[in-house]
């Protein structure tokens, strides 16, 4: 290997320090030399921890570990047309600098390969190689025959510079992150002290999470066939959670040809909306590891975002971003409020439609916020919810005005359906019925009410059977005044009202405001007083 150790320090053991990204640049190994099979064996014991990666891929001869293997920075793309050795795949290594990965996990490497029936066995030294007096580090190499129907090949890591143990789930989690090539064609596991293995596949990277909502791109977002995102056959998919994601799990990663390009971010938009911190997801960008420039960085977390190409890749992002964000708004909205009438029985769709524009604005506010934008849990949205129903039921200004229960049963139907002039008139025709059998005077309107009520020759008394707190007779004049109000009050609600709405059409009324919601609510409740008065009534 001919190399300068200060090279591989920089390249190798700083680049690749994280463990889930140097396993990940050996996995890329197995995944080039058309592996079916990946095997990552933990081992951690009293003999000490390794790691040991496993293929059973085409493997490498001892020709091509010295030509191509073992040559820092060597352009496979320009020598193999980019293609895996039977040109199966597309490969997904470029740079030449993956190999070093295996410095930043350990000291001692032993690589096994097998091809074509014969086996190559060679270990590298950390310290051998950067105490080297040469810039020729020649490894310790064994060759031998093997099976010819079993190649592939083994790397050992030894002498770990990781003192900590494994934590096997999160590991696999990790690795499944930066991979988006996972099928029945190349499978990758991973097992510690010989437990059960761990299938490493693309479901794995979100069994932490419990999506809420998903998308997928870019049929469930771009109806433009001639978009952006078509022409460059952009897919994948987004999803998001009922509840804020931790941190690591925030954001959109971009893979290419099966590996990830770009870590999780948000492409520059303004994170400042909640709707970030529930969204998570990927893209598939293979046009990205297409261009003759390499716009990957080497430990691949990012792209080269100041260049025309991604430049207008970023803009599409934001915009399919913000698209999403607005979907999300009004699909969580919707799912609030149903959880809201399945929980309260409040249909907040219907409710505020039947509340006054100045009150139904107010009251909208409120509920956008509680189930929209607010980070409350469920029950405490609808408790709120519930709350501010009770205080603000549907027709709320109706309610408000606690009408005597035979005006409510006169006016409701009508007054929901906003025929305000129906109401009113209905209540009057019901009051007047009630007073004829009451009184048993078959006369109507004016006529009636002046004969019925008052002081003089009247049929009914309102207010005499109330006497003052000590028991003792209200004066005269005070009982008067009552009886005499009950009869010109009712007289009037005819001449007023009745006769009004009897003789004009309903349009000239509505339109010219002559007779408003606001006049029948105030005739429903003079006509509240009446019956509850008209209830005390008995015969002189």
């Amino acid at each position: 290997m001919t190399f300068d150790p200060q090279t591989i320090e920089h390249l190798g053991v700083k680049m690749y320090s994280q463990l889930p990204n140097a396993i990940a640049e050996l996995i890329a190994n197995g995944y080039d030399a058309e592996a079916l099979n990946v095997h990552i064996v933990l081992t951690d014991n009293d003999k000490g921890k390794s790691i040991a990666i496993i293929d059973d891929g085409v493997g490498m001869s001892f020709e091509e570990i010295n030509d191509k293997f073992l040559r820092i920075g060597r352009k496979r793309r320009e020598e193999d047309n980019g293609m895996s050795p039977n040109g199966l795949r597309k490969v997904a290594g470029r740079k030449g600098l993956g190999k070093l990965a295996f410095f930043g996990i350990g000291n001692t490497i032993r690589i096994i390969t097998k091809s074509n029936g014969k086996c190559v066995n060679f270990s590298m030294n950390w310290d051998e190689i950067l105490h080297s007096e040469t810039n020729n580090y020649e490894p310790k190499f064994e060759l031998s025959d093997c099976d010819p129907k079993q190649p592939g090949t083994t790397i050992i890591l030894t002498d770990l510079k990781r003192k900590t143990g494994f934590n096997i789930e999160e590991l696999a989690g990790s690795i499944s992150r930066l991979f988006n090539c996972f099928s029945d064609d190349f499978a990758v596991d991973i097992s510690l002290n010989g437990s059960t293995p761990i299938i490493i596949n693309e479901k794995l990277r979100y069994t932490t999470i419990t999506p809420q909502f998903s998308w997928k791109v870019p049929d469930d977002i771009i109806k433009d066939k001639e978009h952006y995102f078509y022409k460059n056959n952009i897919s994948g998919e987004l999803y998001s959670t009922e509840k804020p994601l931790k941190p690591e799990m925030r954001g959109i990663t971009l893979y290419a040809h099966g590996r990830m390009v770009n870590a999780p971010e948000f492409f520059g938009i303004g994170e400042s909306s909640h709707f970030y911190s529930y969204l998570t997801g990927w893209l598939n960008v293979d046009f990205i590891d297409e261009q003759e420039e390499d716009i990957i960085s080497t430990d691949r977390q990012s792209l080269s975002w100041d260049i025309p190409l991604t430049e207008e890749l970023k803009n599409h992002l934001k915009l399919l971003l913000s698209s999403t964000e607005r979907d999300w708004r009004e699909k969580r909205k919707s799912e609030r409020q149903d959880n809201i009438k399945k929980k309260t029985n409040i249909d907040v769709g219907t409710w505020l439609p039947t509340l006054s524009p100045h009150i139904q604005e107010g009251v909208e506010k409120i509920v956008n916020t509680v189930v929209e934008n607010s980070e409350m849990e469920g029950e405490k949205q609808n408790e709120v919810v519930g709350m501010l129903h009770t205080l603000i039921p549907e027709y709320a200004q109706y309610h408000w005005r606690r009408l005597h229960k035979t005006v409510q049963d006169a006016s409701y139907e009508d007054y929901k359906q906003e025929d305000f002039y129906s109401a009113v008139f209905e209540t009057i025709k019901r009051y007047e019925h009630i007073v004829q059998i009451k009184s048993g005077d078959n006369r109507d309107g004016q006529k009636l009410m002046l004969a019925i009520f008052g002081k003089d020759n009247s049929v009914l008394s309102v207010a005499s059977k109330y006497k003052r707190r000590d028991g003792t007779d209200f004066s005269a004049s005070t009982i008067e005044n009552i009886e005499e109000g009950q009869k010109y009050m009712s007289a009037g609600v005819m001449a007023g009202a009745r006769n009004t709405i009897a003789h004009e059409e309903k349009i000239e009324l509505k339109e010219t405001g002559l007779f408003t919601e606001d006049d029948c609510l105030d005739m429903l409740s003079l006509l509240s007083h009446l019956f509850r008065r008209l209830d005390d009534a008995v015969k002189k």
